[in-house]
């Protein structure tokens, strides 16, 4: 039995940050030679990003300084609880633009949704998002939650997942999954090369889905057919996400894509094969835009004509890695087009792990 998603709605912060603004904001945190100040213009640049949301943006760029901007990330790095009130500020708004898009788009309401799951690895608090998203949108009290935490990059998809066993389970199931990640709150000060990657890469955003296992008689949707996992073996080292005593941390090794490329196509093949279809045979890919390396690794291990990946791009582009909640955006972007045949999205995270998702469209 599918999962219809039946709505998407996104969500970001109105106040952007230009790569060009987070460099000067890299230079007063991160730089503590003048070596290190000219090489972090370079890593920017090559990250590919042009802009990016952060709640913590006070002020539009045309008013004040960067730092008047910014003013969250002073002389002293934040401790973790600063910034953990700072997601408990701005995390639930975030959110809830984001479920109110998705059940507007799925024109379906609120008080039809039975079971509400939340996904975030960026800040946790109870109550939390969840009892947010309830209050706000006027759920049952009788709706049953589910929190996804801490899974990184690839954590909508076990929330999709997640969503899908309820719809099996219950036909009459009526899901809102929420993802919502402020990955600004947890920049890192001093030169560590792997955190640097990770200031110049993260970003804030929110998405969400309204699902169930009944198609839509209006509109045109995505279908899950089915998802997978692989812990890449030998791996656990090159990717960490710990709690700190300055926020969370990132450890991203230079190795991640080529021991990525290095699984992904075997293990792909198989997986595909169990349910009787050709690699050569998806038509449209959601590839989680960890940084341009993974995509340009993903794009030549799969033998990808280079338009394949354009949304995936285009997301990382506009919005920046904005953790779990990217797939969904590009799910988004890729539902508008007419493109027949199956669709495979793929995200990464920690462990190494890798996450697939099989799609097709529901008419």
């Amino acid at each position: 039995m599918p999962l219809i998603l039946h709505g998407i709605g996104t969500a970001v912060p109105t106040r952007r940050l230009s790569q060009t603004d987070a460099v000067q904001v890299a230079h007063r945190i991160n730089a503590e030679t003048p070596e290190q100040t000219r090489l972090l213009s370079r890593i920017y640049q090559k990250t590919k990003v042009l802009s990016r949301g952060s709640v913590l943006l006070e002020k539009d760029a045309d008013d004040a300084t960067i730092q008047e901007r910014l003013s969250f990330y002073g002389a002293e790095s934040p401790s973790t609880a600063e910034r953990m009130q700072a997601f408990d500020d701005y995390a639930g708004g975030l959110a809830l633009e984001a479920a109110e898009k998705a059940l507007s788009d799925g024109d379906i309401s609120s008080a039809t949704i039975t079971h509400l799951v939340t996904v975030s690895c960026t800040g946790f608090q109870s109550p939390g998002v969840d009892l947010f998203l309830m209050d706000q949108l006027q759920l049952s009290p009788s709706v049953q939650r589910t929190h996804v935490g801490f899974m990184g990059c690839h954590g909508a998809m076990n929330g999709l997942r997640v969503a899908h066993a309820f719809a099996e389970m219950d036909p009459k199931a009526v899901v809102l999954l929420c993802a919502v990640e402020l990955c600004s709150l947890h920049m890192a000060y001093g030169w560590h090369p792997e955190k640097v990657v990770a200031n110049a890469l993260f970003a804030d955003g929110a998405a969400a889905v309204v699902a169930t296992a009944n198609p839509s008689p209006v509109h045109q949707s995505l279908a899950l057919r089915r998802s997978g996992s692989m812990v890449i073996p030998n791996s656990a080292d090159l990717m960490h996400w710990e709690i700190g005593d300055h926020g969370f941390a990132m450890g991203l090794s230079p190795l991640v894509p080529e021991t990525v490329g290095a699984a992904l196509l075997p293990w792909l093949r198989d997986w595909l094969n169990d349910v009787d279809i050709e690699l050569e045979a998806v038509t449209t890919w959601a590839v989680h835009p960890g940084g341009p390396r993974i995509l340009s690794t993903c794009s030549e291990v799969l033998s990808l004509e280079p338009n394949r990946l354009l949304d995936s791009r285009a997301v990382l582009q506009d919005h920046g890695n904005m953790s779990s909640a990217t797939i969904l955006f590009i799910l988004e972007r890729l539902r508008r087009r007419s493109t027949a045949g199956p669709c495979l999205a793929l995200a990464f995270g920690p462990g190494l792990t890798a996450e697939v998702a099989l799609f097709d469209r529901q008419m």
